[in-house]
C-alpha cells in the first residue's frame, strides 16, 4: 500500500491519463470498446493503448475481450481503495474538512430525506430517449419526484416518432421541449438529487461537476433516431426505447429511498442502468 498508492496518483496525475480514468467512471459499471474510448477522447489507438496499460498496470482499470473487442472498465475496489486512502489518511480520518459538502450538515439534514426528489435525465440531442425518461417519471411518480431532461447537443425540435409513442400511451406531451443542459447549470437551477445520462455519448462527454454532489449513474440505451427501414421499424424501435425506459423507472421509483444509505442506493441506480429487457407493449 505504501508504494501502490503512490504509483496510482503518479499515474492519474497525466492528464489524458486522467481524462481516460474519469470518462471510465462515468461509465461505470459498463465495459467501454477501446474504440470507443479513443473515439470520445479523440486519441489514436495506439496512444489509447499506452494510456490504458499504464492504469491497468497500476490496478485502476480492467480488461476483458469480447469476440474481437477490448474493452475496459474501473476496478472499483482500487478506486475506493485509492480516495479512501486520501480521505482517511491524508484527512486524518475527519473527511467532512477536505470535501464538506459531501457529508450531512450538523442539524441532520441529508439529501436522502423525505420530500420531492429533483431528478433530471441527460442525453446529446435532448429528442428521443431523455424526453421518454422525463415524461414517464413525470407521470409514474410526480408526487415524489420532480423530472427534468436535457441535451448537450439539443435538437431543434422533439422527435416525430418519440411523441407519437408517448401520445398513444396516453401521455401529455405540451410541455415537452429540447433544452441545453446549461439552463440547469445557473446559480437558480435545481439542486439535483440524481443526474442520468441515458445515452453513451453524453456519458463520455465531460461536464461540469454539479451542485449538491447528487447520486449519478448511466441508464444508456442505443439510440432509436438510427434505427433504418420502414417508418414500422422505426416506430418499433421507439416503443422498444420507450418500454426499456418504463422498466427501469418502475424499479427506480420502488426504491425506499428514506432507508437507503448513499451507497446501498448508488449501487441500486447502477444495478438499474444494467437492466437489458425491453417491453414496448405498455
Amino acid at each position: 500500500m505504501e508504494k501502490l498508492i503512490p504509483n496510482r496518483l503518479s499515474t492519474l496525475g497525466h492528464p489524458q491519463r486522467l481524462a481516460l480514468f474519469r470518462l471510465l467512471m462515468r461509465r461505470y459499471p459498463d465495459r467501454v470498446p477501446a474504440t470507443e474510448l479513443a473515439q470520445a477522447l479523440g486519441f489514436k489507438s495506439s496512444t489509447l493503448s499506452s494510456y490504458v496499460n499504464a492504469l491497468m498496470h497500476a490496478g485502476l482499470v480492467t480488461q476483458e475481450r469480447i469476440g474481437t473487442s477490448l474493452r475496459y472498465t474501473i476496478d472499483m475496489d482500487a478506486a475506493r481503495e485509492t480516495v479512501g486512502y486520501l480521505l482517511h489518511d491524508c484527512c486524518r480520518g475527519r473527511p467532512e474538512i477536505c470535501i464538506p459538502n459531501a457529508y450531512p450538515t450538523p442539524d441532520g439534514d441529508s439529501p436522502m430525506n423525505n420530500r420531492k426528489y429533483d431528478v433530471l435525465f441527460i442525453c446529446t440531442g435532448n429528442s428521443a430517449r431523455s424526453i421518454f425518461a422525463e415524461a414517464i417519471l413525470r407521470d409514474m411518480a410526480g408526487d415524489r419526484f420532480i423530472a427534468h431532461s436535457a441535451g448537450t447537443k439539443p435538437r431543434s425540435k422533439l422527435n416525430p416518432f418519440a411523441l407519437e409513442v408517448l401520445k398513444q400511451k396516453g401521455y401529455d406531451v405540451s410541455l415537452l421541449r429540447a433544452k441545453n443542459i446549461s439552463e440547469f447549470q445557473t446559480a437558480d437551477a435545481p439542486n439535483f438529487d440524481f443526474v442520468f445520462t441515458v445515452c453513451d455519448q453524453a456519458a463520455n462527454e465531460e461536464c461540469p461537476s454539479w451542485q449538491g454532489q447528487p447520486i449519478s449513474a448511466h441508464w444508456g440505451l442505443p439510440d432509436p433516431i438510427k434505427a433504418e427501414g420502414s417508418d414500422a421499424e422505426k416506430s418499433l424501435a421507439f416503443h422498444q426505447t420507450y418500454g426499456a425506459l418504463r422498466n427501469r423507472m418502475i424499479a427506480f421509483t420502488a426504491l425506499p429511498l428514506g432507508t437507503l444509505d448513499r451507497l446501498s442506493l448508488q449501487k441500486a441506480v447502477d444495478k438499474i442502468g444494467q437492466f437489458k429487457e425491453e417491453n414496448p407493449s405498455k
